[in-house]
């Protein structure tokens, strides 16, 4: 009988303490609010020319102000982090949803850098931290059964993107047949909507704390007993002294570093190559249809192949990608080819960081581990975004920054391959305890 419940507990998709019908309704929430977050945030590119135009500063300081989110979001990942993991996922992400809604609104009532530093800049930094892959990542450790875990957190970052294809176009639409504020408008109106995704998304945290199990199986219990004693402290010390979890968190720089540079300098690549404008919004939604189908793939393999391989792979054909993309002529066609297939490697890495973090250290501080990864994702991002206007402003191309962002990713892609993945000694001794 143990046996035969054993075996239909793994072949389960969603915990046996919970049902069907809610552990869809919490896995909808938690992606429509990473999907809005995500969407919203890819979108920022489209907004620099036209603000730098209006307000007279210069396309570094609206790069500034991006970076300066990036580096926010960084900071504050894992402060949220630990917050979730202590007190649950509701009330962060519901805080979260709430700065994402002012800092738009100070971006629409914008006459100056400052207010675009403030608004778009440190608000929506927080935001992020509080509405994106960390809580995401949470609710669906807790909702899925481990040994679909990586595939979960694949479709979770897979509608991380479904916003942008329809936010991208949307906020280009507004700025051409309006001006940037309208479109800053929309923006707001859109966020509003993560309200009630969070607040369905988070009702794992009211399941738990009526003392159903998060999980219903004996070896995730197992694991979870042997971090209960853990201190936060004592998890810090753990992560510090795993050099495969250094070596990642290092590499996720690179990865932040390269989409935040495509993300806010794309649009403005395209300009002076002259294109037409709705073509960045275009490659943006693009990326976002393809990361549908990357992430889902990248989250699926990660049940079934090494992590740390795949992880590896997706750096070196970024890096492979931009280089072909960047030395041949600019097109319409070969920018949406670009954008299919960086779309196919764009929020991939997620579900292989967090599945990765999950194999090492188990689920109880998920969030704060990738959080603290994170930050150095978003030191990346924040020389991606600044440091491409940098380089654009003084040498008047992107030329050297795109030279930069191809050496580094093959850097991180061999570093990756070469990763120490083993759990740790704690996780490998509960792993060994037999199930009660």
């Amino acid at each position: 009988m143990g046996s035969k419940a054993g075996t239909a507990q793994a072949a389960a998709f969603h915990s046996p303490m919970i049902s069907r019908t809610e552990a869809l309704l919490m896995l909808g929430g938690a992606s429509l609010m990473l999907s809005i977050a995500m969407g919203l945030r890819q979108s920022f590119g489209l907004f620099q020319t036209p603000v730098v135009k209006d307000l007279g500063i210069a396309t570094a300081d609206f790069a500034m102000a991006i970076a300066v989110q990036n580096l926010v979001w960084g900071m504050a990942g894992p402060v949220a982090g630990a917050l979730v993991d202590k007190y649950g996922t509701r009330w962060v992400a519901l805080g979260g949803a709430l700065l994402w809604i002012l800092g738009l609104t100070v971006m629409w009532q914008a006459s100056n850098s400052l207010m675009i530093m403030l608004g778009c800049g440190i608000l929506i930094g927080i935001a992020q931290a509080a509405t994106t892959v960390g809580v995401a990542a949470k609710i669906a450790a807790q909702v899925v059964v481990p040994g679909r875990r990586s595939f979960a957190f694949g479709l979770v970052s897979a509608a991380g993107s479904i916003g942008t294809i329809f936010v991208a176009p949307l906020g280009q639409m507004m700025i051409a047949s309006y001006d940037w504020r309208v479109g800053v408008l929309a923006f707001i109106g859109i966020a509003t909507l993560m309200l009630p995704a969070v607040w369905f998304g988070s009702r794992i945290d009211s399941i738990a704390q009526s003392g159903r199990s998060s999980s219903g199986l004996p070896a995730s219990a197992t694991a979870s007993s042997a971090s209960a004693s853990q201190s936060f402290a004592e998890v810090l010390t753990e992560a510090r002294a795993h050099k495969g979890y250094v070596v990642m968190s290092l590499a996720y720089f690179v990865c932040g570093l390269q989409l935040a540079f495509l993300t806010t300098h794309l649009p403005s690549y395209l300009a002076t190559c002259g294109m037409d404008p709705m073509l960045g919004a275009q490659a943006l939604a693009t990326i976002g249809l393809f990361n549908v189908f990357g992430s889902w793939l990248f989250g699926w393999l990660g049940d079934s192949y090494r992590k740390r391989t795949l992880l590896g792979l997706v750096y070196l054909i970024r890096a492979v990608v931009v280089t072909i993309y960047f030395i041949t002529p600019v097109t319409p066609a070969s920018t949406l080819i670009f954008a299919a297939v960086m779309g196919m490697l764009w929020l991939s890495v997620i579900p292989l960081v967090n599945g990765l973090v999950l194999d090492i250290f188990g689920v109880k501080y998920l969030s704060t581990l990738t959080g603290i990864a994170f930050f150095s994702h978003q030191i990346g991002s924040f020389l991606g975004a600044w440091g491409g206007g940098f380089i654009f402003d003084h040498l008047g191309s992107y030329d050297r920054a795109v030279q930069f962002t191809v050496i580094i990713g093959f850097i991180a892609g061999f570093a990756q391959l070469l990763m120490y993945d083993k759990p740790t000694e704690r996780m490998a001794q509960a792993k060994l305890q037999p199930a009660e």
